[in-house]
């Protein structure tokens, strides 16, 4: 076993074992189930801030922002802004709010606010889907750094995630998993900052290159590209390469290889030495792109690359909005106002994370451009101290990136098996251990049975899906219930069933790659720009066609919404919240 690995190994163990003892502190302390699922809404602005940013930094923030940026350029950059675009957003409209209605979960608030099963039980729908389609990435990136620093199958990433995950959830649910999150943000701040300073001292004291000005990427010497698995790459000029494996369906044994420019298939397995100053073939699915393109915003060598930014942007910032995972945190905060210094402080946080994995991303375009022929972007982050770095220095760099990177995983799974677990036994009306365990096991299992058939797929980009549910769905229904009297519960289920059915179909075909060219593959890959107004038409057009049926306790439930408490009594007028007894759990 190389010293990356076993660097990469013990790190591992180090975070497991401090998200053990994390856990055990949570789990002596939950015995009800506001502890389980809100953790007795006693969290204090900071604590749960750090918790949130814990949480939201997922694997396409660790892994997959850096990888953009190494393939797209400074496009990408557009989609961090957008997620801190986002919790302004959700701190001036939904936070203080949401907090005040006193529900447990999303589907709480919609029956509370509506009055309505039907509509609680196509928010669950909602629920689910969001929280699956955002744990794939999670299970995704977790192979991907196993496999990629110790040559590990990717299912066993998946099992570590798997096994980690429902320990924490069901030993203490939310009051466990706060604390973990919390402490695993700046665990993640560490392991990216830490390493990221250090390669920059070092590309400052060996001159400070920066792209080539020519046109595209260039290995700077001899190179050797291991292809773990099929691929099609685009060669953009003509090159004269070593290759031991298959390429373009057949056999090579290790002799020169004149490849022309143009596309070409590699084989699994095959090795291919490119001498130094070849350009660096991109993976098909990658745009060819020089270094005046790379280093400009909107001007990606993709089909409608304009409509895509910006279509992402508004999934990105809307979807921030209605994700299950992060709106139940702020259900644990004191009050409405304690909810608001929260997410005061949210973007803070994000911000400072989101400085360093842009640094990744520009210096992977210079020390590790081979991945771009490979397609594995998401490993910049990991490869990259070593790569800079070799020896000693480099493996403990290594292993600081891997803590940070699962603990990304396994915060973000945390959070997301308690919005879904706690969202299915909520529904069904049952408070009991049994039916949050089989949540949570409801939400881990639908996921890790899909991902062996949905491919390879950048974290980012599988994230991306989530969040566009998020803002075709839940958004409108949160922004419309709190916000406006007229919304009925006909118009909700209107506009969730026409969003959300849409967004997910939407994003069931990208992750079957079912998707043809032209403007239907960037609508189905980016559809919020559509869909998401979409939605909001749809519950405004249909609420006031039904506007005879409005729920009586309107007025009363808006009051709850937007007065705060009277400072003499504490009490405010409303209709009661649905929320379960606390009463304690019964091992």
């Amino acid at each position: 076993m190389t010293v990356p690995a076993v660097g990469a190994l013990t790190a591992l163990a180090a975070l497991l074992c401090l998200t053990a003892a994390l856990g055990a502190c949570g789990r002596r302390a939950a015995c009800t189930a506001s502890d389980l699922l809100v953790a007795s809404r006693g969290v204090t602005p900071w604590w749960n801030a750090s918790a949130i940013s814990g949480e939201y930094i997922s694997a396409a923030s660790f892994l997959g922002t850096a990888g953009l940026v190494l393939a797209y350029g400074a496009d990408m950059l557009w989609l961090p802004i957008a997620a801190a675009a986002g919790h302004v957003l959700l701190l001036a409209f939904v936070t203080a709010p949401l907090r005040r209605s006193g529900a447990y979960t999303v589907s709480d608030f919609a029956e509370w606010r509506l009055g309505s099963r039907a509509v609680r039980r196509i928010v669950t729908a909602c629920v689910c889907f969001i929280g699956w389609f955002y744990l794939l990435p999670q299970f995704e990136g977790a192979g991907v750094t196993l496999r990629v620093l110790t040559g590990a199958p990717v299912w066993a990433g998946w099992a570590v995630v798997v096994a980690v995950t429902p320990a924490l959830v069901l030993s203490g649910g939310m009051r466990s998993i706060t604390m973990v999150q919390a402490v695993q943000f700046w665990v993640k701040l560490a392991a990216v900052a830490v390493p990221a300073a250090a390669l920059l001292g070092l590309w400052h004291m060996s001159g400070g290159p920066g792209p080539p000005g020519d046109g595209v990427p260039r290995f700077d010497r001899t190179t050797r590209v291991h292809v773990r698995t099929d691929a099609a790459v685009t060669v953009p000029a003509d090159v004269t390469v070593a290759a031991r494996g298959r390429v373009d369906g057949a056999r090579r044994d290790g002799g020169p290889l004149a490849l022309a420019a143009g596309r070409h298939t590699i084989g699994r397995g095959t090795d291919v030495v490119f001498p130094a100053g070849a350009a660096v073939p991109h993976a098909e699915r990658l745009p060819a792109q020089d270094s005046g393109t790379w280093a400009t915003p909107f001007a990606r060598g993709e089909e409608h690359g304009l409509y895509r930014t910006y279509s992402a942007m508004l999934g990105v910032m809307l979807g921030t909005m209605g994700l299950p995972h992060i709106l139940m945190r702020f259900y644990t905060s004191a009050s409405g106002s304690a909810a608001r210094r929260t997410a005061a402080l949210v973007p803070v946080l994000l911000a400072l994370f989101y400085v360093f994995p842009a640094l990744y991303g520009t210096l992977g375009r210079l020390y590790a451009p081979e991945l771009l022929m490979t397609g594995d972007t998401d490993a910049t982050v990991l490869l990259l101290p070593g790569r800079m770095l070799p020896g000693a220095p480099g493996s403990l760099l290594t292993g600081l990136v891997t803590a940070g990177a699962f603990a990304a995983f396994i915060s973000t799974s945390c959070g997301l098996a308690v919005a879904v677990g706690g969202t299915l036994a909520q529904c069904a009306r049952r408070t009991d251990p049994a039916a949050f365990r089989a949540g949570v096991a409801v939400a881990l299992a639908a996921p890790l049975a899909l991902l062996p058939g949905t491919g390879a797929h950048g974290a980012a980009g599988l994230v991306t899906v989530a969040l566009g549910v998020s803002a075709c769905s839940l958004c409108p229904l949160l922004v419309l219930g709190i916000w406006w009297r007229g919304l009925t519960p006909a118009g909700a289920a209107a506009g969730l069933l026409a969003g959300g059915g849409l967004a997910v179909a939407a994003g069931a075909a990208r992750l079957c790659r079912a998707a043809p060219a032209g403007w239907p593959a960037a609508l189905l890959a980016e559809p919020a720009l559509l869909i998401a107004p979409g939605a909001f038409a749809a519950m405004v057009a249909v609420s006031l066609l039904t506007r005879r049926r409005v729920p009586r306790h309107t007025d009363r439930a808006l009051r709850r919404l937007h007065c705060p408490p009277d400072p003499g009594t504490g009490r405010r007028a409303g209709p009661r919240p649905l929320v379960p007894p606390d009463r304690p759990f019964i091992a």
